[in-house]
């Protein structure tokens, strides 16, 4: 085995795993190890399950032996955002107010990585209540490429933990960008599946009409493995889909020719950092190398004020997910979420009224904009990583939030889309930078597809922080 053994993907993993050339108990100590190693520093892990990860590393090995080799999971160690339920297991949301929740019942995607037969290493430190600050009694995620760096908000344990090789695939969850702006800054792979695709039973809510649940990996086709297990009809969330779970990785070999990307260039280059825009750009270009129609489209005219009405809905669905203990318990929630708590009770029935009027005019607007085309290609995120305080991170929300640094996420969300977010390079300090694909709903085939696509051309996946 090579030394970076926790930099492999899982595809390079599994077939070892399943043919007994590396037990899931090695890889677990290796991981567990890891995580002792560097997660003093790095802060990405909640709650570390070290007893129970070696248990079912032994019984994943104890089943192979047996001929009971389930799928590319089976043995991998893998990791969770600590909003997902896990039975026995504190699940705090990233909230003090949930510091003593353990639930009695595992969220139906942890049950399925359990049936998937994957290891839990532990949960993910994340924002609070998924939104934008963190509880002044719980840790902030370092970004592992350069200490003091922004980490992507919400699932930043998750992408911390991906990409310093303390999970081999991790859940984030998505509502504005926090699948994609950690996968962006952390430098990994970010899938935020189709709305409804993937079961949120038993996750914490921040916006139920918005969130979403996806994988944080290192490969494409890894991001395929994951959302292969995770996703299906759940008749415990009436807001799952019916519709059958292809092979994610079915057509991973398939290329780029052929496919429709749009791409309007003004719209992924204004207000960018230049090398970041350089950057997407070059991606598009590879992908037309690869054989795929570079076709020119034009985002909607409106979208500043469409961005306009997310805090709207999702601070008023937030309240909405607190009710039981916000106000009620507001001493015990930090000074960020309090305040977006604070500011969703108090919108009118009128405003949250005309914000769904925007969200809906932002969805028929992008569905124009897609129509004729396979993808939509831009930058996952508005910024490359940069510097942070904790002050600035544990306190109020900024005065005016400018809705505006989300325009590359937030439309996604609004019309359920499922998008992948790819690394496309680094700037001149040295840190990742991100294209992303949107797709049709349910077209999660097609855009591992065009991921892998993307690796193979590029190589970029296996750019990895100085950890």
């Amino acid at each position: 085995m090579t030394e970076d053994l926790h930099y492999k993907t899982i595809a390079e993993l599994a077939p070892l795993i399943r043919d007994g050339k590396l037990s899931s108990v090695e890889l677990t100590e290796l991981q567990l190890a890891r995580i002792d190693q560097l997660d003093g520093r790095l802060k990405a892990y909640a709650t570390v399950m070290a007893n129970s990860a070696r248990e079912q590393a032994r019984a994943a090995d104890a089943d192979i032996a047996a001929g009971n080799y389930r799928g590319p999971l089976h043995g991998i160690p893998v990791a969770v955002k600590d909003l997902c339920a896990t039975d026995g297991v504190r699940t705090m949301g990233g909230s003090a107010v949930f510091a003593e929740n353990v639930p009695n019942f595992d969220s139906t995607v942890v049950a399925r990585f359990n049936e998937a037969g994957a290891v839990m290493l532990g949960k993910l430190n994340l924002t609070e209540g998924a939104m934008g600050g963190y509880n002044p009694k719980l840790d902030i995620p370092e970004n592992p490429w350069k200490e003091s760096y922004w980490a992507g908000a919400s699932s930043s344990g998750s992408g911390s933990a991906t990409a310093a090789g303390l999970a081999y695939g991790t859940l984030g969850s998505d509502t504005g960008g926090s699948i994609r702006h950690p996968a962006a800054v952390c430098g990994t792979v970010g899938l935020k599946p189709t709305w409804g695709r993937v079961s949120r039973y038993g996750v914490m809510n921040l916006a139920e009409s918005l969130d979403h649940v996806g994988p944080l990996t290192r490969s494409a086709a890894d991001a395929g493995f994951v959302l292969q297990a995770i996703a299906g009809l759940d008749p415990n969330d009436p807001t799952s889909l019916p519709h059958p779970v292809p092979d994610m990785t079915a057509t991973l070999g398939a290329g780029a020719r052929g496919l429709k990307i749009g791409f309007d260039e003004t719209y992924a280059s204004e207000d960018m950092e230049p090398d970041f825009a350089a950057a997407v750009l070059a991606g598009v270009r590879v992908m037309e190398g690869l054989g795929a129609e570079i076709m020119p489209v034009k985002m909607p005219a409106r979208l500043r004020e469409y961005m306009s009405a997310w805090p709207v809905i999702c601070s008023s669905e937030a309240a909405a997910a607190h009710a039981e203990t916000f106000p009620s318990r507001s001493e015990h929630y930090g000074p960020f979420f309090r305040q977006w708590l604070t500011n969703g009770a108090s919108h009118t029935a009128t405003e949250l009224a005309q914000a769904q009027l925007l969200r809906a005019a932002c969805v028929g607007e992008l569905r124009l904009v897609m129509r004729g085309i396979d993808l939509l290609a831009g930058p996952s995120t508005a910024r490359a990583a940069y510097p942070v305080t904790p002050e600035e991170l544990y306190g109020p929300p900024p005065p005016e939030r400018d809705p505006w640094t989300s325009r590359f996420t937030v439309p996604s969300d609004y019309a359920g889309l499922p998008t992948i977010s790819l690394p496309c390079g680094l700037n001149g300090e040295g840190l990742p930078l991100s294209l992303q694909f949107v797709g049709h709903h349910l077209s999660e085939q097609l855009l591992v597809q065009a991921g892998h696509a993307f690796e193979v051309a590029t190589d970029y996946d296996n750019l990895h922080p100085p950890v």
